[in-house]
């Protein structure tokens, strides 16, 4: 779900690393392909792109009283750079039961026009672990169309931006990836730095914050716009606070019944995401047939996923890595090494971009496992994990494995996570309430796939579907088409 791909500074700072760690992966393995190169610097670049226009304040975990005095907007100035907008600090309570002492100050940005006719829209970037206030020149840009009606705020949610939290082996070894696979030690030590706080850092917790930015405000109610992530945080808002709510905007949708760990419905999607891909460009390979030749061949499953889900973020096209896989598919997997290993070293992020320690947090509380959730033993995880994969079956997993769905970081991170209360969730088949609602995804996005997407919508009465053909992940700002967008502006005028 990880999605941080917007921006220029940082897109400058990401390409040259990109650039640089797809030139040491060449050597290393011999590759000469000018076009895979550029490919994959491309791809990696994609990743995380963050200009720095508002920095974050730090968190303040001062001796204010249980509530800390929560809730207010404080330090209003303009936004350094940027015309039309101001920065504050919202100060919210650690612990929003008032049990442990403590509060955290998130940054926000906020439009100047504090009377826009349709109030407040509130942009939710993703991850989780992203933060929201650096992207808010580049979202403006594209909600131009709207920004008469509405009054355009964002924020960096709690653990990310200048709050990031922080866990330096966990973020080398991960960077902007959610199915990189960690070690054990790195998640162990991430956990044990963030320390018992880690309870805080639930989508519930945040869901908490932006009750009290709304009320900060001082609006009766907000229309949510989320991207990746950002959609589930804004379902469990809506959920949470039905008549808060005037709009929802769901763009590349993880439904509120929350995100599969083993990333089923991605690998059953790979075929028909690559058969598309391939048909539009005109290749005369059978991708499908090479990615499960490619997988039962190499055991590689979790490599390949993982380029997969990256390599969509810039090219919907998948044409670099239709060619890898078909080359590995008749016996040479030189490309399609060269490529994973430079999408792997060219996706590293620091915290402030996407915090894998917030990541991770926010994961294991929120998540469902084959262990149960973050409260069960430690002993007998690993069994239940087992037990799970042995399973499943193709139908399942499609042409990966079950090593694949048991070996991704989104599930390993949480498995030696250590042993945290788990936040009550939503009731599993409540519904969202009866607003507006547009599901907006492309058909091409392996990091959410439209599969999900369509498991929303049996929640979500009366929503509107827009799916972008040869689309993927994150439409409003990546799309090659205009046709998300032009429907997002629609529905946000009412029209």
């Amino acid at each position: 779900m990880a999605d941080g791909r917007q921006g220029l500074e940082g897109h400058r700072k990401t390409g040259v690393r990109a650039m640089r760690a797809l030139r040491r992966a060449g050597r290393a393995r011999g590759t000469q392909r000018s076009g895979a190169r550029a490919a994959v610097a491309l791809a990696a670049a994609g990743l995380l792109m963050v200009s720095g226009t508002c920095t974050s304040s730090a968190q303040d975990r001062g001796a204010a009283g249980p509530s800390g005095g929560s809730g207010g907007l404080s330090g209003t100035a303009a936004c350094p750079g940027l015309e039309g907008f101001s920065c504050a600090t919202l100060t919210v309570p650690l612990d929003h039961g008032g049990t442990v002492r403590g509060r955290l100050g998130l940054k926000v940005a906020m439009a100047d026009n504090a009377n826009a006719p349709k109030g407040v829209l509130l942009f939710l970037t993703g991850g989780p672990g992203q933060p929201g206030v650096p992207f808010v020149e580049r979202i403006a840009k594209a909600m131009g169309p709207v920004l008469e009606d509405y009054r355009l705020v964002m924020i960096d949610q709690r653990g990310t931006g200048g709050n990031a939290l922080q866990c330096p082996e966990l973020q080398a070894q991960m960077g902007s990836s959610d199915l990189t696979p960690p070690t054990a030690g790195a998640v162990r030590d991430c956990a044990a730095a963030i320390g018992p706080d880690r309870r805080f850092y639930s989508t519930g917790d945040t869901v908490a914050d932006l009750e009290l930015l709304r009320r900060a405000l001082g609006v009766r109610k907000l229309t949510l716009d989320g991207v990746s992530y950002g959609t589930y945080t804004a379902e469990r808002y809506a959920l949470a606070h039905p008549g808060r709510v005037a709009r929802l905007v769901l763009d590349s949708v993880v439904p509120q019944t929350g995100y599969d760990p083993m990333d089923l419905a991605a690998m059953r999607a790979a075929p028909r995401v690559l058969t598309d891909a391939c048909e539009s460009i005109g290749c005369t390979t059978d991708p499908a047939a090479d990615l499960a030749e490619v997988v039962d061949t190499y055991d590689n499953g979790v490599d390949v996923l993982d380029a997969l889900t990256t390599w969509g973020f810039v090219d919907a096209d998948y044409a670099e890595m239709i060619d890898a896989l078909h080359q590995a598919a008749e016996g040479d997997p030189g490309l399609l090494g060269g490529l994973i290993q430079g999408v792997r070293q060219g996706s590293a992020a620091s915290a402030e971009e996407l915090s894998q320690g917030l990541h991770a947090s926010t994961l294991c509380l929120d998540g469902r496992y084959p262990w149960g959730r973050s409260d069960a033993p430690l002993a007998g995880r690993r069994a239940a994990l087992e037990k799970a994969g042995a399973e499943l079956t193709p139908a399942d997993h499609g042409p990966f494995d079950a090593a694949t769905a048991t070996g991704l970081g989104s599930m390993l991170s949480c498995l030696d996570w250590p042993r945290t209360p788990a936040p009550p969730l939503p009731a599993a088949h409540r519904r969202l309430p009866g607003v507006p609602v547009l599901l907006l995804g492309g058909d091409r996005d392996l990091s959410t796939p439209v599969e999900w997407l369509y498991d929303q919508k049996k929640l979500t009465p009366g929503a509107r579907v827009v799916v972008v053909a040869g689309a993927a992940h994150s439409v409003q700002s990546r799309a090659a088409s205009d046709e998300g967008r032009r429907a997002v502006h629609d529905f946000l005028l009412g029209r």
